[in-house]
C-alpha cells in the first residue's frame, strides 16, 4: 500500500461530483485558498469529479456555492468517517474500544506454548516443568527470562541435553534436544547361569555360551540350571592334567512346553447405580489460568453423583488454542442399590480377563497351544480357572553369586 493510499485512509477522503458553469473559477478558489484536492476527471462538458480531505467536504461545499457550482458527495472513504457512523451506537463503540484494549493489553502476555523437537519424553512433562519455572500461558511476555528458564527447566529433565525459549508475540516457541542414550552395559559380573523360570519340558535348547545343563526332553521346575556359566576347556589326548574350567556368563535359548493355571473371582451380587433424575449444572471460565465460576460457593445437593464436564477452548484460526476456555460441568445424582450380577456376562469378563494376564505372561515370544476354563460358584462367588498349554522361553539369566 502507497504511503498516499495510508493518509487517505487513516484521515478519511471524499469523493465528489461538481456541476456548473464556472468548475474551473471553482478549482482555482480551492487551490487560492489552500484545500488540497487530487483525481480530477471531467467526466461531460460542465462537470468535473474530484477527491479532496474528509475534513474540508464543509469547505468544499462554501467554495462550490461562491463560483454558482453544486456539490454533490458520491462517496466518503477511510477510518474517519467509518467510526462516525456508530456516533449513536454507543454499545458498539464500547465493544470496539474494549476489542481494541484487549488487543494490545493481550499481546504483552504468553497464550501459547509450543514444544518442538520432542521424541521420547512426553510434550505434557516438558510443559509442566516450564509450568513451574513460570512459562504457561497468561505469563507477562516483556519481563520473562528465557534463557534463565531453559535452564531451570534443563536442570529437572535429565532426558534433554539442550532447550531454547523463543518468544513470538503471544506464541512461546520451545524447542529442545534429546539426550543420547548410551548403549546399556552388560553386568560386569565374570559369571551368570541361565535357570528356568517355570515349571516344562525342554523342547529345544541352543547354548551360545556356557555348557548345557539339561538335555532336549528332560522336565524342570522353577530355578533348575539349564545352561550353566562355566566352560570346559579342551585338554591334549592323553593329558594327564584335570579338566579345566573358566567361569562365563551363560547365553543361549531354552523353549519348553509349560502347563499355566490362572484363577480370577468376581462376586455374584453387587451395587449398581440408579439415576434420580436430579441434576445440576455449573459454569465456569477459565482465563489465562485463573478460574472465574459463575455460581455460588456452597454444599452440592447430592450425596451421590456423576460428574460430566465438557470445555469449550478458544481456538484460532490454524489450530492455536488460547488459554480462554468455557467450561460446563453437570452433576446427575443416582442412588446405589444392590442387583444380581449376569453369571454368563460375568464369566465371560472374567475369561477374557484371564486370556490378557496369560497373554502378558507369556510375552512377545510364548505362544499358547490350547486352553480351557472351569467355573466354581461359591457362597455368591464365582471363580474361574484357566489352565494352558504353552510354548515359551523358559530361560532366565542370573548373575554368579
Amino acid at each position: 500500500m502507497s504511503a498516499r493510499k495510508k493518509a487517505d485512509l487513516l484521515r478519511g477522503s471524499v469523493t465528489a461530483r461538481v456541476t456548473g458553469k464556472d468548475t474551473e473559477g471553482f478549482l482555482n478558489r480551492c487551490a487560492e485558498k489552500g484545500v488540497p484536492f487530487w483525481d480530477v476527471e471531467r467526466p461531460e462538458g460542465h462537470a468535473l469529479c474530484l477527491r479532496g480531505r474528509w475534513r474540508d467536504r464543509r469547505r468544499f461545499r462554501e467554495l462550490a456555492a461562491e463560483s454558482g457550482c453544486e456539490w454533490e458527495e458520491l462517496r466518503q472513504s477511510g477510518l474517519p468517517p467509518f467510526l462516525l457512523r456508530f456516533r449513536r451506537r454507543y454499545g458498539l463503540l464500547a465493544g470496539l474500544f474494549l476489542c481494541l484494549l484487549a488487543v494490545s493489553f493481550l499481546s504483552k502476555f504468553i497464550l501459547v506454548v509450543e514444544v518442538e523437537g520432542n521424541e521420547r519424553v512426553p510434550t505434557a512433562v516438558i510443559l509442566t516443568e516450564l509450568r513451574r519455572q513460570g512459562l504457561k500461558p497468561g505469563a507477562y511476555g516483556p519481563s520473562f527470562e528465557e534463557r534463565e528458564v531453559a535452564n531451570r527447566a534443563l536442570l529437572e529433565l535429565p532426558d534433554v541435553a539442550w532447550m531454547a525459549v523463543n518468544l513470538h508475540g503471544i506464541r512461546a516457541q520451545v524447542v529442545v534436544r534429546e539426550r543420547v542414550r548410551e548403549p546399556a552395559e552388560e553386568d560386569a559380573a565374570p559369571g551368570g547361569d541361565i535357570v528356568a523360570r517355570a515349571p516344562g519340558i525342554v523342547t529345544h535348547i541352543e547354548n551360545w555360551s556356557g555348557d548345557k545343563a539339561v538335555a532336549q526332553g528332560a522336565t524342570v521346575l522353577p530355578g533348575d540350571v539349564l545352561i550353566r556359566g562355566s566352560l570346559e576347556l579342551p585338554l591334549a589326548p592323553y593329558s594327564q592334567k584335570p579338566v579345566r574350567t573358566v567361569p562365563v556368563r551363560a547365553k543361549g535359548l531354552v523353549e519348553g512346553r509349560t502347563w499355566r493355571t490362572l484363577s480370577a473371582s468376581v462376586p455374584l451380587t453387587g451395587a449398581v447405580k440408579t439415576a434420580t433424575g436430579d441434576e445440576k449444572t455449573l459454569w465456569s471460565l477459565a482465563f489465562l489460568g485463573q478460574r472465574v465460576n459463575f455460581f455460588q460457593k456452597g454444599r452440592i445437593p447430592f450425596d451421590r453423583y456423576d460428574k460430566i464436564a465438557k470445555t469449550w477452548n478458544l481456538t484460532l484460526p490454524g489450530g492455536k488454542v488460547l488459554p480462554i476456555a468455557l467450561r460446563r460441568e453437570t452433576l446427575r445424582s443416582y442412588e446405589l442399590t444392590d442387583a444380581d450380577l449376569d453369571r454368563d456376562a460375568a464369566q465371560a469378563m472374567l475369561e477374557e480377563t484371564l486370556l490378557l494376564r496369560l497373554e502378558a505372561l507369556l510375552g512377545e515370544n510364548g505362544v499358547e497351544v490350547s486352553h480351557h476354563f472351569s467355573a466354581l460358584e461359591e457362597d455368591g462367588v464365582l471363580t474361574v480357572t484357566l489352565t494352558a498349554e504353552c510354548e515359551e522361553e523358559l530361560g532366565r539369566s542370573i548373575p554368579a553369586p
